[in-house]
């Protein structure tokens, strides 16, 4: 009887001792995230990575060289998701490649400028000065907008995305156009009189919104997004990106650093945030 009733004391202390005991650790879940030169990286490392952390994820980041390279790793599976291009882009660079990449979260994004370092100001500019621009068709097209908002230029209405330098209808300054990879728009700012550089390169080539002529008009599909993977996109891990995106914590650490001033918001932002710090910080 005396042995029974020990046993059942032991048993009844093994009990209240698990009952007590620390629940079992969440594994960590490595998280392969991807980047091009410019700002997403440290947006990301700011206010996506410490919620992710909270979750149990730890982050590895890959930089790569450029868009085709990132979105190859995606698509191959040598990285979870990336950070560094618009929707445009995206459905492009499908199409041309036989991918299924999508997007999943907009991030806040730099808007394309048009920068000098030859020039203070547009008067006085001679026939057939030069303007560095993106080589790819979906980033011409935003060059060429820009242009064509400042008077130098009429393109063709209603063209696709396919869009080249022969879509200049009208040249009405006589300029020269200078077509360049993507990334090779500051370094362009050395030669030709003006540049039109997008921002994340702008940003990675310290040059300042504020010293922009003027800033494109940016719409929401040319605000960047997370990649994925189509077939990953219903993940814990894509959702957990993108709720950390959305999160109070990532909405207000973007808010309180004066460095992503000028940058266009996501409409996850509210609306006050995008009209105080949205395209406002043109020369024009």
């Amino acid at each position: 009887m005396l042995k029974q009733l020990a046993g059942l004391l032991l048993i009844g202390a093994a009990v209240i001792a698990g009952a007590h005991a620390a629940p079992p650790a969440t594994p960590e879940r490595e998280l392969k995230i991807g980047f091009v030169p410019g700002p997403y990286i440290d947006e990301f490392k700011l206010g996506v990575q410490p919620e992710l952390q909270k979750k149990g994820y730890k982050i590895r980041y890959y930089e790569f060289s450029t868009g085709l390279e990132a979105n190859s790793a995606v698509f191959k599976g040598d990285i979870d998701a990336n950070v560094m291009q618009h929707s445009v882009f995206l459905a492009s660079y499908n199409e041309r490649n036989k991918t299924d990449l999508v997007g999943i979260v907009q991030v806040p994004t730099p808007p394309m400028g048009l920068y000098s370092r030859k020039h203070k100001d547009l008067n006085n500019l001679k026939k057939g000065f030069t303007v560095a621009v993106p080589n790819d068709p979906v980033n011409l097209q935003r060059a060429l907008w820009i242009l064509q908002r400042l008077g130098w230029i009429r393109i063709r209405e209603n063209k696709p995305v396919d869009v080249t330098e022969l879509d200049v209808v009208e040249n009405k300054v006589g300029l020269k156009l200078v077509l360049l990879e993507n990334a090779q728009g500051p370094r362009a700012l050395d030669d030709a009189d003006f540049a039109a550089v997008q921002g994340n390169f702008a940003i990675f080539a310290k040059l300042k919104l504020s010293e922009a002529f003027i800033l494109e008009d940016m719409k929401p599909p040319y605000i960047n997004v997370v990649a994925v993977k189509k077939t990953r996109q219903d993940e814990t891990y894509a959702r957990d990106i993108a709720q950390a995106y959305r999160s109070d914590y990532f909405q207000k650490a973007i808010r309180s650093d004066r460095f992503y001033d000028g940058f266009t918001l996501p409409d996850y932002f509210s609306s006050k945030d995008q009209d105080d710090k949205n395209l406002k910080l043109g020369k024009n």
